[in-house]
């Protein structure tokens, strides 16, 4: 379900953190990838202030973490049918990428909060507690998907080096 207008071509070097975003249209959940692109690690939630106050977040963290590709996650029906909150979440993309300059693709996050919600009850985290983790532990999970599904499409690159 990822938009492939700035996937790496072969030979092309694919450097620079990526984010995984979970949209929300009061929280957004941030996951960060390491510089390799191989690990994700939930970041933050963080509650939206207004476009100015969450362009000058989005640029900050841009600058702060050498991010090089932001990933929203796309709330897909169980069909594969996007949704209202789908095309919110591309609005919100868009956006993200005229404010920071930095390429945008989608990425089907169905399921990931039922998953976070079972990883942070087998933790065995409170309901609040729960609450406080679920969307960025739900964007670390899209992310985690993702950084998969790269390196995947690069496998059999062969153009790509094997490390």
């Amino acid at each position: 379900m990822s938009d492939q207008n700035t996937r790496s071509r072969p030979g092309e070097e694919r450097s620079g953190r990526i984010v995984g975003i979970d949209f929300g249209t009061v929280r957004i959940g941030i996951a960060l990838s390491n510089p390799e692109r191989t690990i994700a690690s939930p970041v933050e939630n963080y509650t939206r202030q207004g476009p100015p106050q969450d362009a000058s977040r989005f640029q900050r963290l841009v600058a702060e973490e050498d991010v090089t590709l932001f990933v929203v996650g796309l709330p897909v029906h169980l069909d594969g049918r996007e949704s209202p909150k789908s095309i919110e979440a591309r609005r919100f993309g868009q956006w993200l990428g005229r404010v920071t300059g930095v390429p945008v693709e989608f990425f089907d996050e169905r399921y990931t909060s039922v998953e976070a919600e079972r990883h942070l009850v087998a933790a065995g985290l409170t309901s609040r507690r729960r609450r406080k983790r679920m969307d960025k532990v739900a964007a670390q999970i899209m992310l985690s998907a993702y950084l998969e599904s790269e390196g995947l499409a690069h496998r059999d690159d062969p153009g790509r080096l094997e490390d």
